[in-house]
């Protein structure tokens, strides 16, 4: 039976969504994308989760009237066993390794594809059943670019983001009859730690200065030539638990700049 939570659920209010009721999880929350998107949702009126392995994140948490936990995402035995209710879930963490495949660290590869890929599976597996009960809920994926494009020494953070793309179409195509959405989030490079903690490794790799990273190898393909700000991406997963997104499902909301219409 399809659920009856869109006409029962969150409401728009101006140009703003009320997400008054709804508990969102958001995950790698401590900072960047997570933290803004844990803040746009709270500003929505959502109960916010914040999840993350830094002890940051409780007091990100605080600061948002929320509650924060610090969860190492890679524990998929404790994960499993989770018990985790949410009407939003954001899945969000994520790192990045950059080497070539010949050199890339076999235990890194399985780390990455850990936290990206398993990890939210098991995060649906917890709270889907509650979504489906009460016939609403919201999933949003932040996955990237690279889920549609490749780029070379970056072979685990590809290879997760497109299986981020699968899952996602997955969850569309299971939880539509049952009042629950599932959409991915692309943007381009983000001014988030997480990049900007790439500068060295792309610098070594390429052999170029780490002050022409930016430029020459993050900026090369969107046609918009700067970084997309963490609040860009927090409005689009704002816009996905609107009312006026209710009808999109299984999407990639891309947010590059252009590269992908390349």
């Amino acid at each position: 039976m399809a659920g009856n939570g869109d006409t029962m659920g969150a409401q728009t209010v101006g140009h703003e969504t009320n997400l008054a009721g709804r508990t969102a999880v958001v995950t790698g929350a401590a900072s960047g994308i997570g933290a803004a998107c844990a803040r746009r949702l709270a500003e929505d009126g959502a109960s916010v989760v914040l999840l993350d392995r830094d002890e940051r994140v409780v007091e990100a948490a605080d600061q948002l009237g929320g509650r924060g936990l610090v969860v190492d995402l890679t524990d998929t035995a404790a994960l499993s066993t989770m018990e985790l209710n949410a009407d939003i879930l954001v899945n969000n963490a994520g790192i990045q390794h950059v080497s070539p495949i010949e050199q890339f660290p076999p235990e890194r590869f399985h780390q990455i594809l850990t936290l990206m890929v398993e990890a939210p599976f098991l995060l649906l597996r917890a709270v889907l059943p509650g979504m489906y009960e009460r016939g609403w809920g919201r999933v949003v994926h932040i996955s990237s670019v690279h889920g549609m494009r490749a780029s070379a020494y970056k072979s685990a953070y590809v290879a997760a983001k497109h299986a981020t793309e699968g899952l996602s179409k997955t969850v569309a195509l299971e939880g539509g009859p049952r009042g629950v959405t599932s959409n991915t989030v692309c943007p381009a490079y983000v001014r988030t730690p997480l990049v900007e903690g790439q500068i060295a490794a792309q610098a070594a790799t390429h052999q170029i200065p780490e002050t022409e990273v930016v430029e020459r190898i993050m900026l090369t393909e969107p046609a918009i030539k700067r970084l997309i700000e963490p609040a860009e991406v927090a409005a689009a997963v704002s816009y996905l638990c609107s009312p006026d997104a209710s009808f999109v499902n299984g999407s990639s909301l891309v947010v590059d700049g252009g590269w992908s219409a390349r």
